[in-house]
């Protein structure tokens, strides 16, 4: 009769290493701690059962003892090759004990297909909404045999495969069977809105992986998917392109025939982009001068990732001047400006054309940032934020926009 705890809520515990001291947790420790409390909580009550049961047998040897109320606990989980046993322990043991994981966004790295499978089936299908597998080197046909066990979560909204090594090369010629299962599981995830496959070599085959999609995506994230113009093409005539919200199309080359397909997919997302991503795109100022016409077009934007692309002091300026019209966007992500490196920088840029922080001439640098700080002010834009730093932009999320 007295008031019991039913719900413990320890959803959105941040796993941002530049907000947490020293004496804070991660996601994955916090996993791990949380797993090893199921554990050792269900194991206490097991204990206090039998010592309770004992006491209150009476004559017939029939046990009195009171039934074990449980709590619910909702939180984000983080597993690795290193914590699945803890945690597929505590999701098996939980089912019918005192503290029942339930999980809302499920993260896991660096698993096999049994194992991730294992987990996926151990997870309470309600309130799951988001299923993160990356770097789990699962390849085309690990998708196949993981993506199936997804069905059970009806209300799954997001779903992240990053660096799962899929490459369409490999595909023996004339055979897209696997490319077709892929296509069918995704499309048999009737609330999706947010897909994830960077750095999946998927050129030529978008339109066909994302064919049989029943609702538009509002968040798709293809950096380095070796992209062709026809898969822009087909992306920009498809049923996201209005409805995107998120954009990320990072290490794809936009100096060459892939920018007239870039500049038409912008003007079909204009309504309703609120995050763009083009980052490592060999973006010169030229280029993206010849870009800002279809980017200002994007009125509701609030963020822009342009790190690691070749743009000197003078075009960020015209960027900054150009897009101060735009009333949202609050977060400019730029590169180190070409002029501000050192004459000998100490490693060269990679293939990519990235060029490295640790080359730049800090007090030059210095002095951009705050020329670029005192034209927003001037602009009357005090609020927008504009940084070289990746760690604003790493805890920007679908789920927050």
């Amino acid at each position: 009769r007295r008031c019991r705890l039913r719900v413990l809520d320890m959803t959105g515990l941040q796993d941002d290493d530049a907000d947490r001291g020293p004496e804070g947790m991660s996601l994955w420790s916090g996993t791990v701690a949380l797993a090893k409390a199921c554990i050792e909580v269900s194991k206490h009550q097991s204990e206090c059962l039998k010592r309770g049961s004992k006491r209150r047998k009476g004559p017939s040897g029939t046990s009195a003892a009171p039934q074990p109320l449980g709590v619910e606990v909702r939180a984000d989980l983080f597993v690795n090759g290193t914590s699945f046993g803890v945690l597929r322990d505590a999701l098996q043991t939980g089912a019918a004990g005192p503290l029942r994981l339930k999980c809302r966004d499920f993260h896991a790295e660096e698993l096999s297909v049994a194992g991730t499978v294992s987990l996926l089936e151990s997870l309470e299908p309600a309130g799951v909404r988001r299923v993160d597998l990356r770097f789990n080197n699962l390849g085309l046909a690990g998708l196949c045999a993981v993506l199936p066990h997804l069905a059970r979560f009806t209300h799954l909204l997001s779903l992240k495969l990053p660096y799962s090594n899929v490459d369409v090369r490999r595909l023996p010629a004339g055979t897209d069977a696997g490319l077709r299962r892929l296509a069918a599981q995704l499309g048999g995830l009737p609330c999706l809105k947010e897909l994830n496959l960077g750095s999946s070599r998927l050129s030529g085959k978008l339109r066909q992986l994302l064919g049989d999609l029943r609702a538009p995506l509002e968040s798709l994230e293809l950096a380095f998917c070796y992209l062709l113009p026809g898969d822009l093409a087909f992306l920009s005539q498809s049923l996201h392109a209005p409805a995107l919200r998120k954009l990320d199309l990072s290490g794809h080359d936009f100096s060459e025939n892939l920018f007239q397909p870039l500049r038409r997919l912008l003007e079909e997302t204009s309504a309703s982009l609120l995050h763009l991503d083009l980052m490592e795109c060999r973006l010169t100022d030229a280029r993206l001068e010849a870009l800002l016409p279809a980017l200002c077009r994007c009125s509701r934007l609030r963020c822009l990732g342009l790190f690691g692309n070749p743009l000197s002091t003078p075009g960020l300026k015209t960027l900054l001047r150009r897009t101060v019209v735009l009333p949202d966007l609050r977060l400019v992500v730029y590169p180190y400006p070409v002029d501000c490196y050192s004459p000998e920088p100490p490693r060269p840029p990679s293939a990519s054309g990235r060029l490295f922080e640790d080359a730049v001439d800090e007090e030059r640098f210095a002095a951009v940032s705050a020329e670029l700080r005192r034209m927003l002010v001037s602009s009357g834009r005090a609020d927008a934020v504009w940084t070289a730093s990746l760690c604003r932009h790493g805890a920007l999320d679908y789920f927050a926009l």
